[in-house]
């Protein structure tokens, strides 16, 4: 049983812990859910994001890192790649998978904040 005067953050972590144990898989890195959190934010915002926008994201890395942690996100099934209007641009969307993803964060930080009252 966790402590009652553990911080609601901590314990938020503690529940994200239990959940990438409980379905493993490879864990996203921090650039990875930078990047991940970055695109899931533009969606809800209903504002696109290009590729172009996300690899010239230099506090998180360089543009071949960006570009590789990109493919990953999509091999992982997080983001889809599709052609904008014009055809020569790519626009970066979650998935389901990635929707769920959140929602399942969303219930851990709920969860942890009526754990503190």
């Amino acid at each position: 049983m966790p402590n009652p005067n553990t911080p609601a953050y901590l314990r938020f972590l503690n529940l994200i812990d239990a959940i990438d144990r409980i379905a493993p898989g490879k864990k996203l890195d921090c650039t990875e859910e930078s990047l991940l959190n970055t695109v899931v934010l533009s969606f809800h915002a209903k504002k696109p994001v290009l590729v172009g926008d996300l690899i010239s994201l230099s506090a998180l890395g360089s543009q071949a890192t960006l570009h590789g942690r990109l493919k990953t996100l999509s091999a992982m099934g997080y983001i889809k790649m599709a052609a904008n209007e014009d055809g020569r641009k790519k626009e970066v969307v979650p998935t389901k998978l990635a929707l769920k993803r959140y929602e399942e964060l969303s219930k851990c930080l709920e969860k942890a904040a009526k754990s503190a009252s």
